[in-house]
């Protein structure tokens, strides 16, 4: 946030303006700061003239960085940390503030703009903290939506159709009744929209201002709804909401932040890229079907923290309220996948990947047992002629789930589901079968890093006694991979500041290096890629291969070797992902789909989170001057706790003896 240029520079504007409006009444300028983070904004106000700022901030390890920043930068005599949350405050002789501030300065905002509770925070401090007709920088926010066909993101919400190819003809796996009736998940899927082509959605209607909120007045947090009357542009199924807001720093509006995607901002080229705030889709309870020219109101529903968006088909009357329940999840799919899991298992063509790969192996009269959470493979199994197949399902949801997708498609009796954990399964609980293909994808919801799924080699591992001599195993087996990359902007997060618009604030770089001294920082964090550019400096290399014909190793599976950079660039880290060798001819790939061309570009799974390995430093690597650059890398399996250890290095080896 800190690196948001854009963002820095018209608070900074909107709080002079504030100030000098203040001045001009003749009065002293007071600055409530909620939120102060660093303490950054307080810092520009008393720049800008004001009088004494009071700093809020909940999060103490924040807070007593704030303080030695404020003092750090000559401050301490104007600005007073307040270690509470605002709601804590006391004011009069006796509290932390002696009297009502005359200035709200805020940053209370996520990218649905109240899901962090902008909404009772405002309330309370208009209610106790400053003054009736206060000046708030920001002064003024707006939400905007836009509502489009998309079958891409439609997939994210919605189970489709699944086709599966048999020596018998096509069968078609269908979703129950009770998903295709279901509102969905309630929550917003942030998302880098930037990324999203134009060509993945078909727009229905103009940018529509749904809602404002004045800051400078009382504000409520009690829910409502606010509808917008529309013609629609094109004929279509009107299924997603896309959604963003901006903020006015004045009253006028001179000085506005935006968060429109690139073809709604009026002044693309002068795009800031932002991770803390991003855009928003939302899904409309059920896909409705409109014509071009027809009337509609959409509608924003909002309670204290959530947005969400229904379709009606004329305003309604003045005297009649929108319902605004919340939507609810009531079929389980929402609660058991998230949206890139719906979206994985929309993939046609990865279907297909399995679908042929079963066809090798698949013995019609053995025993088949799916181990994946709230998977289809089961009923793959099935249609491809598997007579006995029993899938584990450890979680009631996932049972739940399950069971209604198969009664749907007649395969109640034909499927069983063992609601166990692997390792408590029994004999009887296989029919005193011995099974001939252990099968998954394999997935796990609690999953966060690529590695993560290697719960299906422990699975494995426990079932082993079930297993008959030279039974299947779907994959058989899995690698690690990794690439050295540059990234177009997801560098920001941990890069340091130093000064931010002529502030030091290297106490908080010191602090976040402190925090990165221990050893989370020497492990990946995932992040979706697809959402994030990047240029690969170096060719995709396999690291650790994972046999899964084998049980578990006792010993730690180790590797250590050498990355060779082959392309100018800035190295940020290296990505890492797993590939999942169904067959020896066959394998679905997790992170890196295409292989990188002569720029480096690089194509993403969209359904997957890849593992990010960010470097302490950068390293520019320019044009080859008769080294070679290379990153060495050790890095381990271990088995008793399943996780994967790393460390990445530089190195320079000379081609020419200097």
């Amino acid at each position: 946030m800190l690196h948001d240029k854009d963002r820095n520079i018209k608070y900074y504007q909107g709080i002079r303006a504030a100030v000098a409006r203040v001045k001009e009444k003749g009065q002293k300028a007071l600055v409530l700061d909620i939120g102060t983070g660093t303490g950054l904004l307080s810092m520009m106000a008393v720049t800008a003239g004001a009088d004494f700022c009071y700093a809020i901030e909940v999060f103490k390890p924040m807070a007593d960085a704030a303080t030695k920043i404020v003092e750090k930068n000559g401050f301490s005599d104007k600005i007073k940390v307040i270690n509470k949350h605002s709601t804590e405050v006391t004011v009069g002789p006796d509290g932390d503030m002696p009297c009502r501030a005359n200035i709200l300065v805020t940053e209370l905002f996520d990218t649905e703009l109240i899901g962090e509770g902008a909404l009772p925070s405002y309330e309370h401090a208009h209610k106790h903290l400053v003054q009736e007709n206060c000046e708030a920088v920001p002064h003024r926010a707006t939400v905007y939506a836009q509502l489009v066909e998309s079958r891409k993101m439609w997939s994210w919400n919605k189970l489709f159709p699944i086709h599966v190819q048999t020596n018998c003809g096509e069968q078609i796996i269908i979703p129950p009744l009770e998903l295709e009736r279901c509102p969905g998940a309630p929550s917003v899927y942030d998302i880098q929209l930037n990324q999203v082509s134009p060509a993945d959605f078909t727009v229905l209607s103009d940018v529509l201002p749904m809602f404002s909120v004045d800051f400078s007045k009382q504000v409520s947090s009690s829910a409502a709804c606010h509808h917008k009357q529309f013609e629609s542009l094109a004929s279509g199924q009107a299924q997603v909401v896309l959604s963003w807001w901006d903020i006015e720093m004045d009253p006028e509006g001179t000085i506005k932040c935006t968060m429109a995607p690139f073809w709604a901002h009026s002044d693309p080229e002068e795009l800031q890229w932002r991770d803390h705030w991003m855009q928003c889709v939302y899904f409309l309870p059920q896909a409705e079907p409109v014509t071009q020219g027809s009337v509609l109101c959409l509608v924003a529903h909002h309670d204290d923290y959530c947005i969400w968006y229904s379709l009606q088909r004329a305003s309604p009357p003045k005297n009649r309220s929108i319902c605004l329940t919340r939507p609810v999840c009531d079929c389980q799919a929402h609660l058991l996948w998230n949206r890139p899991r719906f979206g994985e298992i929309n993939d046609q063509d990865r279907t297909d990947l399995y679908v042929q790969a079963l066809k090798t192996v698949l013995n019609p009269g053995g025993a088949c047992l799916c181990v994946s959470d709230g998977s289809l493979l089961p009923m793959l199994a099935h249609h491809l002629g598997a007579e006995q197949v029993f899938t584990i399902e450890s979680s009631s949801a996932s049972h739940r789930l399950m069971k209604k997708i198969f009664k749907a498609n007649h395969l109640e009796e034909k499927i069983n589901i063992i609601e166990k954990r692997p390792e408590l399964i029994t004999s009887a609980d296989l029919e005193s079968k011995k099974v001939s293909l252990l099968l998954g994808e394999p997935f796990f919801t609690t999953s966060l890093l690529p590695w993560h799924n290697l719960y299906f080699w422990y699975v494995r591992t426990a079932v082993d006694k079930h297993l008959e001599p030279g039974a299947v195993v779907l994959p058989q087996a899995a690698s690690l991979h990794a690439v050295v990359v540059e990234f177009k902007d997801l560098w920001r997060i941990r890069s340091p500041c130093g000064s931010c618009e002529g502030f030091d604030v290297h106490i908080m770089d010191d602090m976040i290096k402190h925090a990165l001294d221990f050893r989370e920082s020497k492990e990946a964090e995932p992040h979706p890629l697809w959402e994030y550019p990047c240029r690969s400096l170096s060719d995709p290399q396999q690291i650790l291969t994972f046999d899964f014909r084998q049980p578990v190793p006792l010993q730690p599976v180790h590797a250590e070797g050498s990355i060779e950079l082959r392309r100018p660039g800035r190295s940020h880290g290296v990505v890492l992902w797993m590939e999942y060798h169904l067959t020896p001819d066959s394998t679905v790939s997790t992170g890196l789909l295409k292989s990188t061309e002569d720029k480096g570009d690089c194509c993403w799974n969209p359904h997957c989170k890849q593992a990010v390995y960010f470097f302490g430093s950068v390293l520019d690597h320019r044009a080859p001057l008769g080294n070679t650059q290379t990153i060495s890398y050790t890095v381990e399996f271990h088995p008793h706790t399943g996780d994967v250890s790393m460390d990445f290095s530089y190195s320079d080896t000379p081609d020419n003896g200097h």
